[in-house]
């Protein structure tokens, strides 16, 4: 259908009852590209319509160089959405009640991820987005609608979505950039590496709440101690070096405020690519490493802790440990377990946030409180099984030292400049040492793989047999049920809970059978989305899920209170 049938009708609407706009979803030509109005909300407080535009090649222009690679046609599509999302806001207006007159896209954060707000490939480009359809009360204002969907939205698709009017220049440093990231991140096993920070990188933030670079005038660029200096030859930037963090048990330490935190923090989002500008660009870690922090209060599912904890009194099994409150130490332990369940090869650990009992047992307390009297293995004294297993952790310590007598090598932070004080570290050790017992055995212990029982997931909510809602990067509500995921740090984009919640539905309906392992199950969701995107979990194409890890996906699980296993 011509797009002046579009015109004609939404004028036609002018003062009608806004359930009539569902008269107007379908496929329009434009003279440049295809509108389709693919969902029509109910009312103008309801969430916004889901509308796409499809641009052919023919039109948009963009060289086949720039998407033809996994990592160009990802870091292009983010670009894209960047460009899309600031012509929308510069056109959009209030135009009535409620969500009248919005013209949005998913949210960017400062990092370049799989969205399926973007497509690109050799035949058209393809945006999905959402417009608030305008109205005074529940009366359509149709003369409005027809400014937005035929006069701004063929201003906004030409303005961000054609090549010919964008900064060559810069998509070409944002495709190059992300290749380059990709390109590291696939080398760090050939180095026997787990982390690599450029010399030159930006590691602290404006705020907690502020995720752009500090400013060049206040911030300490990053420079790596020559002894762990590496060197990689970039496909595109050519000569990069910096730091790289080996394999092993890597110590952060140094005083308090001189960037112990902030390294970890740039490692731990290093599993993702970020914008040119960032300061990270070139922070790329293993893409295995999860985050693992004591979480009071969290509920806990079948898991086999004993490894960490056993022997509790009244002679209660810890093999197939099941709570509805976690301590800080049975947390830490279970969150450890799960992340090795599901497959993680890097530990993540910040004192600040992790459990005092958990970590350490200093001899006087081992003198006072016999191993017997004690349930509690601490984390020192199993962290080097856990690389038999090939397991490695780094770890932000400033307040034990020791930790001196397990760790491979330990990096201080001093002003937010990086020393390598592995031999001073040793020597203190051997010269003070502690006569503390290792209480961890020579084995790690037993991993058990669950298997989750279907039933015990539930996405209902009253007449709906699906009902999933996100709030920011902190819960989803699953049904009847909220999942608290603000302890799992590496979620970075609400689209990403958005993906992992029809994922555990996606999961549910066809791969949990009482008889998969949670391993397998994650195993092949993931491989669903490698194959065939995003839009395989979901009934209808949508424009707001980004792509998360299994690691995630697990965690959300696990965090459901109303989770059965065997």
């Amino acid at each position: 259908m011509q797009y002046q049938r579009l015109r004609e009708r939404l004028s036609q609407l002018d003062g009608r009852s806004y359930k009539a706009y569902k008269d107007i979803q379908g496929r329009y030509e434009f003279p440049d590209f295809t509108l389709s109005i693919d969902y029509v909300q109910g009312d103008p407080f309801a969430s916004p319509s889901k509308l796409s535009v499809r641009v052919p090649q023919s039109v948009a222009g963009f060289p086949g160089e720039l998407y033809q690679s996994a990592s160009r046609n990802i870091a292009l599509g983010d670009y894209l959405t960047r460009e899309f999302s600031q012509a929308a806001r510069q056109v959009s207006t209030r135009r009535g009640t409620g969500k009248s007159g919005q013209i949005a896209i998913a949210r960017v954060t400062q990092e370049v991820l799989e969205r399926t707000c973007a497509f690109i490939n050799s035949d058209w480009v393809e945006i999905r987005f959402t417009v608030g359809l305008p109205a005074q009360g529940r009366r359509i204002l149709g003369h409005l609608a027809a400014e937005m969907l035929c006069d701004d939205i063929p201003r906004i698709v030409e303005k961000a979505l054609f090549y010919r009017n964008l900064n060559a220049s810069k998509i070409r440093e944002q495709v190059e950039t992300i290749e380059d990231a990709d390109w590291l991140r696939d080398r760090l096993p050939d180095q026997n590496l787990i982390a690599f920070i450029a010399n030159g990188a930006i590691l602290p933030r404006r705020s907690g709440v502020d995720d752009r670079p500090l400013s060049a005038t206040e911030a300490i660029p990053f420079v790596s101690p020559k002894s762990l200096q590496v060197e990689f030859d970039c496909p595109n930037r050519g000569k990069i070096i910096g730091m790289g963090i080996p394999t092993g048990i890597t110590l952060i330490v140094g005083g308090g405020y001189h960037g112990k935190s902030t390294l970890l923090r740039a490692i731990e989002l290093g599993v993702y690519n970020h914008i040119p500008g960032d300061g990270r660009e070139f922070v790329v870690t293993d893409p295995g490493a999860m985050k693992i922090r004591a979480e009071d209060g969290r509920s806990v599912v079948g898991v086999d802790i004993s490894p960490f904890i056993n022997h509790l009194p009244q002679g209660r099994s810890t093999q197939q440990f099941s709570t509805a409150n976690a301590s800080g130490s049975t947390s830490q332990a279970a969150n450890i377990m799960e992340a090795l369940e599901a497959g993680t090869t890097v530990l993540l650990v910040d004192e600040d946030t992790a459990a005092t009992n958990f970590m350490i047992r200093d001899r006087r307390m081992q003198a006072l409180i016999a191993k017997e009297k004690e349930p509690i293995t601490p984390f020192i004294d199993k962290i080097k099984s856990l690389t038999t297993l090939g397991v490695s952790t780094i770890l932000v310590m400033g307040g034990s030292g020791d930790y001196f007598d397990v760790a491979d090598r330990a990096v201080a932070m001093d002003n937010f400049v990086a020393y390598d004080v592995t031999d001073r570290a040793k020597a203190v050790a051997a010269e003070y040492a502690t006569g503390r017992q290792s209480e961890g055995g020579q084995e790690f212990g037993a991993t058990a793989n669950r298997v989750p029982i279907p039933n015990s997931l539930d996405p209902s909510s009253g007449k709906r047999d699906v009902r999933l809602k996100v709030r920011d990067v902190d819960e989803v509500r699953f049904g009847m049920e909220d999942i608290d995921l603000t302890a799992v740090e590496q979620i970075v984009d609400p689209g990403q809970l958005r993906a992992i919640a029809a994922a555990m539905v996606y999961g549910k309906d066809r791969y949990m059978d009482g008889r998969r392992s949670l391993r397998e199950i994650l195993d092949r969701v993931m491989a669903d989305i490698d194959q065939q995107g995003l839009d395989v979990l979901t009934r209808f194409p949508e424009g707001d899920l980004v792509r998360f890890r299994p690691l995630e996906l697990a965690a959300a699980l696990n965090r459901l209170r109303t989770l059965q296993v065997r």
